[in-house]
């Protein structure tokens, strides 16, 4: 049997576009000949939707799809489709819907199995919309009995996971019931480590239970969340016969009945991963929130450089402006990288210095401030005015601003609210400072973008006299690791001390992030590419004492 997968970027909410999609790939699909085409979890919808599930109208709207696409399987009378959608429970109380994976033919619903197992951790909250399923039904097709799961189903095997969450194991349920191949379709997010980890995953599930296995993923950028397909076919033998390519769109076409070789999993190139996403995660940003240009403060240092680069990579040169913003303490070497990273790069720039706008503020302060010493509020004043001349240039010309703070940075309060974390979207939100280097050097790799002097040049924010980052942080290699294993890890602070690092550097560093918890809190949305992101996916209290 011949079966399709499906690999494609829904936007949340446009119920017209995903189903023309849908439509699309079906048309393909028949070309070839097959006979199942699969499509990742709610994707009528998008994924995650969010309250607007909470929203009758937004319920109606993909019921509707849903009846079209019903509707359009008799053009298609020789496929079956399957798709996720939400699935409304009639008068039910509580949660009324669940998430749902329906198997279409013909003009007919042949089948529909409910979600399972609700993740309710990091940036999930399943539980708060959806319902448990707790049923696991067979679907007997062609030659095939069809064990059909959506994606927190499969994470669940207790042999694999020590930890496991839930009670029950639906694989293993799916398997006493008579599958003989498993289907799991899914919108699973990227991080560094999720390929890797799928991969384990899914080839565990086809060795244990011998039996082909087919996993499903979306991809595309969702406000913070990336996604990056990866989708996978494994044989009986748990062997890797199909991988389609991280963050594109694709449709493969799989024969079963036909002995395909293995395939090795490939090795992850962590900053070329980061790269692709980030570049991903800004393409669709803009583009899902009707915006088509990227505005950029450059600086002359590395974080606006990759910044720059990255945009320039998701939506074009001419659709990114650089706005050079100097003041009296910025050196003639941060211009000039600066200039150069745009000649590079062959994008516009605006210069315009704040030098003048910077002693108007201080003649306006000057009575209010007398007897004061000059100390971070005048550097903060420099960094708002920035924030204010990109802001104007956002509104006056439709540009979307991209703020450029790293996540070590962010971390510790190294940063000014509204200033340098004006923006519609922090790139580097989630990604720590000697990973930008990282970014940095990839980005070199086959031609010099970024000009070496940024990449050499000590980090320094410039807003007084021959100052330096490190004048104020650990260096960033120390505080780097220190945020790994805290915010990552969760290891304490008594346990990160036991690993050699200075006892008053570990204690600086967690009551700086716990302090400037209310900071992170204003910022723009941040691209998630960590287990542990700031954002949507941590919840912690901005009024609190003691220890964390």
């Amino acid at each position: 049997m011949k079966i399709t997968l499906a690999q494609l970027n829904p936007t949340i909410g446009d119920f017209t576009g995903n189903l023309n999609k849908i439509k699309s790939s079906l048309a393909t699909a028949k070309t070839e000949g097959s006979k199942l085409v699969i499509f990742p979890e709610l994707f009528l919808s998008g994924y995650p939707p969010g309250d607007l599930l909470i929203h009758n109208d937004f319920i109606k709207k993909n019921q509707t799809a849903l009846n079209t696409l019903v509707k359009l399987s008799a053009e298609f009378s020789d496929m079956a489709i399957l798709i996720g959608s939400i699935s409304p429970i009639p008068k039910a109380t509580g949660n009324k819907l669940y998430n749902s994976a329906y198997i279409i033919k013909n003009n007919e619903i042949m089948f529909k199995y409910d979600k399972s197992l609700l993740p309710t951790y990091d940036v999930f909250d399943e539980a708060r919309y959806f319902r448990n399923g707790n049923n696991y039904p067979i679907f007997k097709y062609k030659r095939e009995s069809m064990a059909i799961s959506i994606c927190e189903d499969a994470w669940n095997d207790p042999s694999l996971f020590s930890d496991a969450e839930y009670l029950v194991d639906p694989m293993a349920k799916l398997n006493e019931n008579g599958a003989t191949i498993f289907i799991n379709i899914s919108a699973s997010p990227f991080t560094t480590e999720k390929i890797q980890t799928r991969y384990k995953l899914f080839h565990h599930h086809s060795r244990k239970y011998k039996k082909p296995f087919i996993m499903v993923n979306q991809i595309g950028g969702n406000d913070e969340l990336l996604f990056d397909g990866s989708s996978m076919v494994f044989n009986h033998k748990g062997e890797l016969i199909t991988l389609l390519p991280a963050f594109k769109e694709k449709i493969t076409t799989i024969d079963l009945d036909t002995i395909s070789p293995k395939i090795p999993f490939p090795s992850v190139n962590i900053p070329q991963s980061i790269h692709d996403a980030l570049i991903l995660g800004i393409k669709d940003y803009l583009s899902k929130c009707g915006f088509s240009r990227a505005l950029i403060g450059l600086s002359g240092g590395i974080d606006s450089a990759v910044t720059a680069t990255l945009a320039v990579r998701a939506i074009g040169k001419e659709n990114v402006l650089g706005l050079i913003m100097p003041s009296q303490y910025t050196s003639r070497n941060s211009i000039a990288n600066a200039r150069e990273l745009a000649a590079n790069l062959d994008i516009k720039t605006r210069t315009i210095p704040i030098t003048d706008i910077y002693h108007s503020y201080m003649d306006t302060l000057k009575k209010s401030f007398k007897n004061c010493p000059e100390d971070v509020t005048e550097e903060n004043i420099q960094a708002r005015i920035r924030g204010n001349l990109l802001m104007a240039f956002s509104n006056k010309f439709g540009y979307l601003t991209l703020s450029t703070g790293n996540k070590s940075e962010l971390s510790v309060g190294y940063c000014t609210l509204y200033g340098d974390m004006s923006g519609g979207l922090s790139v580097l939100a989630d990604v720590l400072k000697t990973d930008v280097y990282r970014l940095a050097h990839y980005i070199n790799q086959k031609q010099v973008i970024i000009p070496e002097k940024i990449i050499a040049a000590p980090p320094s924010a410039e807003l007084k006299p021959d100052q330096k980052d490190q004048d104020t942080l650990p260096p960033y290699e120390i505080l780097d690791k220190i945020l790994k294993l805290y915010l990552q890890e969760e290891k304490s602070a008594e346990e990160i001390i036991k690993t050699g690092i200075d006892k008053k550097t570990v204690k600086w560093t967690i009551a700086s992030l716990k302090k400037n918890e209310y900071k992170r809190r204003q910022a723009p949305p941040g691209l998630k590419i960590s287990a542990r992101a700031f954002g949507i996916g941590r919840r912690m209290p901005i009024a609190a004492q003691g220890e964390m």
